[in-house]
């Protein structure tokens, strides 16, 4: 079963959120409704960019490589990659 690793940004203050799941839709939701400690007082949130993995083992991996690089610029390189592909 596929796992997702996403970004989300507040739509408040603009800072983001890189998490994993089984399911993206279920998890923005509980995002939205305050389900997260880190982004109850951000919300609402949006997903700005979302990776489809094979396991969660990957997207386990693949979010610690996203956490471990997390900056703006970072996350903008992978936006715009994401549009030039």
């Amino acid at each position: 079963m596929p796992y997702y690793v996403y970004i989300l940004q507040s739509e408040l203050n603009g800072t983001f959120y890189v998490g994993s799941t089984r399911d993206l839709g279920v998890r923005l939701a509980r995002h939205n409704q305050g389900g997260s400690r880190y982004t109850k007082s951000k919300k609402p949130c949006r997903v700005i960019y979302s990776e489809e993995l094979a396991d969660k083992s990957k997207a386990l991996v693949r979010e610690r490589q996203i956490k471990s690089r997390k900056s703006r610029e970072y996350i903008e390189t992978l936006l715009r990659m994401r549009l030039t592909s």
